[in-house]
């Protein structure tokens, strides 16, 4: 549906970038080249302080991993096997040090809200993400990109400032993204009811985990421009 709907929408390609996995690569592909769609493959890292530190439950931050040719596939695929064998603790992880071991051919992206340097940015520990921003700068050069999204929550606006602060500071370029977990935006309201069952909750329970708005889908071209300051 995912591949049906780049077509209607005059997409030459599409992205994969499933939580700390790569399961559904090969079905990805395979509906990409039937539909005449490039397919590009990447992986939304859990990224923690140290993957080999087992004790207590680190905090953990999303990183988005694309592969930009051959050599970036197979490190992509390096560093899932590695967050498995190596640092699964609740969930799949890796490290920056064993990002900074594996980096070539992938192309990097700041990630959502749950990304480290929007959470410094949010936690105004400017100094450190004007660090780390620079960290990824040195490490992936002009495949690094910040990534700024448009989804109605007010804590993204701010990070979304920052990050145009940033990259002309620092002369990064910026990539517009939306967080895709379901095709139409009135599939929302499933969406959530999906996320009750997958972790045993009701949907009228609160303080659990919930999307606060339903911008959460697969926008068009002109939806995504339309985001945008």
């Amino acid at each position: 549906k995912l591949v049906k709907m780049c077509k209607e929408y005059n997409m030459p390609a599409v992205a994969i970038t499933d939580h700390g996995n790569m399961f559904g690569a090969t079905r990805f592909f395979d509906a990409c080249k039937e539909a005449g769609i490039k397919p590009i493959f990447g992986t939304e890292f859990y990224v923690a302080d140290d993957l080999y530190e087992k004790t207590g439950k680190q905090k953990l931050a999303h990183l988005v991993i694309l592969a930009k040719n051959e050599q970036g596939y197979k490190n992509l695929s390096m560093l899932n096997t590695i967050a498995f064998r190596d640092g699964f603790y609740y969930k799949p992880r890796i490290d920056l040090k064993t990002l900074e071991q594996y980096h070539e051919g992938l192309v990097c992206l700041s990630a959502c809200l749950a990304g480290d340097i929007p959470k410094l940015i949010l936690e105004e520990q400017f100094e450190k993400a004007e660090e780390l921003t620079l960290w990824f700068k040195n490490l992936f050069g002009e495949d690094f990109y910040l990534e700024i999204q448009h989804n109605g929550i007010a804590d993204q606006e701010i990070v979304n400032a920052k990050l145009r602060e940033y990259s002309k500071k620092f002369n990064i370029k910026t990539v517009a993204t939306n967080d895709v977990h379901y095709l139409m935006q009135e599939d929302a309201e499933m969406q959530d009811v999906l996320m009750c069952v997958s972790m045993q909750k009701f949907v009228d329970e609160p303080n659990r985990m919930k999307f606060p708005t339903d911008e959460f889908y697969f926008k068009t071209y002109e939806q995504m421009l339309a985001g945008l300051p």
